[in-house]
């Protein structure tokens, strides 16, 4: 974990769950988070560095993360949908520009313009809306046009670009204000892909209005100054999540996750532990039930994999992760230093959220959005920076 001040505010994310109360705890290191934008900011010197806080700002709270990114700097935000673009915009300054990826539907484009927020375009169709729009306005506006460079996932393609040559009529109304792209392959820095895909999304935007470029994300900005363009639009890489795995994460730790000990018995050889019984030792051992689960998003395809921590003393995952518990070997623990309700680590210092996501077969953006709302969560940080949206 980063540095951080003396300051720590406690904030459970449900009433019903204080600190005294809850089975676990999330601390949000909002230092870290103001500390990666800045770093990343340092990469991109010659380009606009946004912020992503869709999805509740990755898990962690938009109405407590958002305001630290925009003290820290950041100018532009980027949404999914259109009610996170409105729930965004009670919690920062209206200088800031709000972007919704997923653009206007048909019944949502009124509230675009009504909350300023700036829709991207990724068809004929949200083309069409927003013209409509525009219309019942009676002026231009703002708009981001994105690009299909080859993901096929979102975006005009070559296709949709000739009927827009075709009828210019169709473009009225819209104030191009940037024209993005996205990478699939970013993490794997060698990938062909993502060479083919820039020079795709330069051919694909010299066709369009001229306006300032975006493709990179979080990882794309790792693979170097030519990927950075105009604009670029981290997310995972504002909250800790590694870029790729070519070295050692630049990134500050963001989040930890502690749970208490609910028991702690001794076990035979050959006893079963958990549902399915799936694990049965060779030798006595102590373990210790906690309580953290699945429902709290550490999921059960990460049974008997990866481990919890007790100071510096590794402890294993023992069996089938359920609902509300797993199990961990404490056989390393030297008698009585471990105590029930006393805490472990599942995501720390010595095991990062990509550790967590390794364990079980997924990335670090699936832990980190996954997380849940059972924990008593902490948010520590600066006095000024942590009671913003209190």
């Amino acid at each position: 974990m980063a540095v951080v001040s003396s300051f720590m505010m406690n904030v459970c994310s449900d009433p019903l769950w204080p600190s005294s109360r809850a089975g676990a705890r999330l601390t949000v290191d909002l230092d870290a988070i103001a500390s990666n934008y800045r770093y990343l900011q340092t990469l991109v010197a010659g380009a606009s560095c946004a912020a992503v806080v869709k999805a509740d700002a990755y898990g962690l709270g938009i109405e407590r993360v958002a305001p630290v990114l925009e003290r820290s700097g950041a100018k532009e935000f980027f949404v999914a949908h259109v009610d996170e673009g409105i729930r965004l915009r009670s919690v920062v300054s209206e200088k800031v520009r709000i972007t919704v990826l997923h653009g206007p539907r048909p019944d949502a484009a009124a509230e675009c313009v009504q909350y300023g927020l700036r829709p991207v375009l990724n068809s004929l169709d949200q083309i069409a809306v927003w013209r409509s729009q525009s219309v019942r306005a009676g002026k231009p506006l703002e708009a981001v046009l994105q690009v299909d460079s080859g993901m096929s996932r979102f975006g005009l393609s070559d296709g949709d670009l000739d009927v827009l040559h075709e009828d210019e009529m169709l473009m009225d109304g819209l104030k191009v204000s940037l024209v993005m792209s996205h990478l699939a392959c970013a993490d794997a820095p060698e990938h062909p892909a993502n060479g083919a895909q820039r020079q795709q999304m330069l051919k694909m935007s010299a066709r369009l209005p001229s306006a300032p470029l975006s493709l990179s994300a979080s990882s794309g900005i790792f693979l170097g100054p030519d990927y950075h363009l105009d604009v670029v639009r981290p997310g995972a890489a504002l909250y800790g999540i590694a870029p790729n795995q070519t070295g050692p994460n630049p990134l500050s730790a963001v989040v930890r996750l502690q749970a208490h000990v609910l028991q702690i018995r001794e076990i035979l050889p050959g006893e079963g532990v958990g549902y399915g019984m799936t694990y049965r030792p060779d030798r006595p051992r102590k373990i210790a039930t906690v309580a953290v689960g699945y429902a709290d998003g550490f999921s059960r395809h990460g049974s008997g994999q990866g481990c919890a921590w007790f100071e510096d003393i590794s402890l294993p995952i023992l069996g089938r992760v359920s609902m509300d518990s797993l199990i961990v070997d404490i056989s390393d623990v030297p008698e009585g230093r471990l105590k029930a309700d006393m805490m472990v680590d599942l995501i720390g210092p010595r095991r990062s959220v990509d550790d967590v996501a390794e364990a079980a077969g997924t990335i670090g953006y699936e832990v980190l959005t996954s997380l849940g709302h059972r924990f008593c969560r902490e948010y520590v940080g600066n006095a000024e920076t942590s009671q913003k949206g209190d």
